[in-house]
């Protein structure tokens, strides 16, 4: 299952600079992960200093 960033996004940037397939950008009120383009890896919860992004 795709990954999700929380209400919890700081909106700090680290998931998108982390995402080796690009699946991530800024949304209206927090970055948001492209769910067709997210290849499943985890680097974006790896780099998130708060746990935002999780699998759904």
């Amino acid at each position: 299952m795709a990954y999700v960033i929380s209400d919890d996004c700081i909106s700090c940037g680290s998931c998108e600079a982390g995402c080796p397939v690009s699946a991530i950008s800024q949304g209206d009120a927090h970055y948001e992960i492209n769910a067709d383009a997210c290849i499943e890896c985890g680097a974006c919860a790896s780099v998130c200093p708060v746990g935002a992004p999780n699998q759904q």
